[in-house]
């Protein structure tokens, strides 16, 4: 079995990582590739409210609830006093797909693109310290960079460059 292609989307908060990870997904689905996200939060998140079933079930202690219905499942792991499991574990429990695309994931050693906006140009670039990112995509021009730059609308280009750089292909290519 071969592993499965990851190149992540990474950046400073507010950098314009969610939404470059979308449009690539929506991206690379019309390409045909099934594709699988990874996020890494920061923080405490919910994907359930307060006095929904399942967030019921969690604060009760259950450690794991699968959500299920004709549409979609879902399964939330709460790791009470456990540490937070390394991205490969993660990778591990994901179904069969073409790509994984990563948002987040700042020290990791997979390829990445780093996001820029103007707005978080003052907390400095993560290129020169990270060897795995491989090109940046800005909304404001650069001088003196060394990788690829893309302008953080063109998706298309920054779709083909990590098809390339993974040597992505098509079912039946």
């Amino acid at each position: 079995m071969t592993e499965t292609p990851v190149f992540g989307i990474t950046g400073w908060k507010n950098s314009g990582k969610t939404q470059l990870v979308t449009r690539l997904v929506a991206e690379f689905t019309a390409r045909g590739f099934k594709v699988s996200t990874v996020k890494h939060a920061h923080h405490n998140f919910d994907i359930d409210r307060p006095g929904a079933d399942s967030y019921r079930h969690r604060e009760a202690g259950a450690s794991e609830v699968a959500l299920v219905s004709g549409r979609r499942w879902a399964l939330m792991h709460e790791l009470r006093n456990e540490e937070e499991p390394p991205l490969n574990e993660i990778l591990s429990r994901l179904a069969p797909c073409d790509l994984i695309l990563i948002e987040g994931y700042k020290r990791e050693n997979h390829p990445k693109i780093e996001a820029r906006r103007t707005e978080t140009v003052d907390r400095g670039p993560l290129s020169p310290s990270d060897p795995n990112i491989m090109a940046i995509a800005a909304d404001h021009s650069l001088t003196g960079e060394t990788l690829p730059v893309f302008d953080l609308d063109d998706v298309a280009a920054m779709a083909d460059f990590i098809q390339e750089h993974l040597g992505l292909k098509r079912s039946g290519q």
